[in-house]
C-alpha cells in the first residue's frame, strides 16, 4: 500500500491556506500567514515588521495590537506550526490498518509535501526557523526543540509496533533506528532544497525501507 493521501492532508492551518480569500480572515491571521511566507522564504533576520506590512496590507498599529514584536509573530508560528504536524503524525501512529511501512512512508510524506515545503529556506520550517531564531529566544527553541523530541518519539511508536506485530526483527534497536530515519528525512529536506534536487527526498523511502528488512 502507498501511502498518498489521508483526511487530515487537507486539514491545513491558516498559515499554510496560500490559496485562502483574505477577505474571509481577520487582519490578524493574514499578519500571521505573511509573517509566515515571509520568514521561511526570506527568513526571519531579513525580515522587518515594514515588511509584514507591506505584505498583509494589514496596518502597523494593527499588527502590533496582536503581536508586540516579531518574536511574538514567530512564537505564534511556531505553536500552529507545532500543533498542524503533531496532530497529522499523531493520526498516522494510531492508524492500526496501516503496515509499518505505510506509517513510515506517511510520516515521510507528511514531512516532505513539497506544496508545504516549497521555497523553505532550509527545506524543513523547523529548520529554517530555528537556525534563525535569536540565542535569547528561549521559549521559541525549546518549542522546536520540543517539537523533534515529539517526532523521534513518534517513529519510535511506530517500530515498536512493527516489533510487536512481527513485521520488524525483534533485535531491531528501536531507539538508534528511529534516530537515523528522523535525522534522514530531515538531512534530505536540507539537501534536496539546497541542491533543487526533490529525487532526495523520492529515494529515500526505498533506502529506509530496505534498511528495515
Amino acid at each position: 500500500m502507498r501511502f498518498i493521501n489521508h483526511p487530515l492532508d487537507s486539514l491545513l492551518l491558516v498559515l499554510y491556506s496560500t490559496n485562502m480569500k483574505k477577505n474571509t480572515l481577520s487582519n490578524k491571521d493574514i499578519a500571521l500567514q505573511s509573517a509566515f511566507t515571509l520568514f521561511l522564504t526570506k527568513g526571519f533576520l531579513a525580515t522587518s515588521m515594514d515588511d509584514i506590512v507591506a505584505h498583509s496590507k494589514v496596518s502597523k498599529t494593527n499588527i502590533y495590537y496582536y503581536f508586540k514584536s516579531k518574536e511574538e509573530l514567530l512564537l505564534a508560528i511556531v505553536n500552529q506550526l507545532i500543533a498542524h504536524y503533531e496532530q497529522r503524525i499523531n493520526y498516522i501512529v494510531s492508524q492500526t490498518e496501516l503496515t509499518v511501512q505505510d506509517k513510515l512512508e506517511a510520516v515521510l510524506h507528511i514531512l516532505s509535501d513539497t506544496i508545504e515545503q516549497n521555497n523553505y529556506l532550509g527545506g524543513c520550517p523547523f529548520l529554517t526557523l530555528y537556525t534563525q531564531t535569536p540565542i535569547d529566544a528561549i521559549e521559541i527553541r525549546d518549542r522546536i526543540k520540543v517539537f523533534f523530541e515529539k517526532q523521534l518519539n513518534g517513529v519510535e511508536l511506530i517500530l515498536a509496533q512493527g516489533i510487536a506485530r512481527q513485521e520488524l526483527r525483534a533485535e531491531l534497536p528501536v531507539k538508534q533506528t528511529a534516530t537515523l530515519i528522523v535525522s534522514s528525512i530531515e538531512g534530505a529536506l536540507f539537501l534536496a532544497q539546497a541542491s533543487n534536487n526533490q529525487d532526495m527526498i523520492k529515494n529515500l523511502f526505498p533506502t529506509l525501507a530496505s534498511m528495515l528488512k
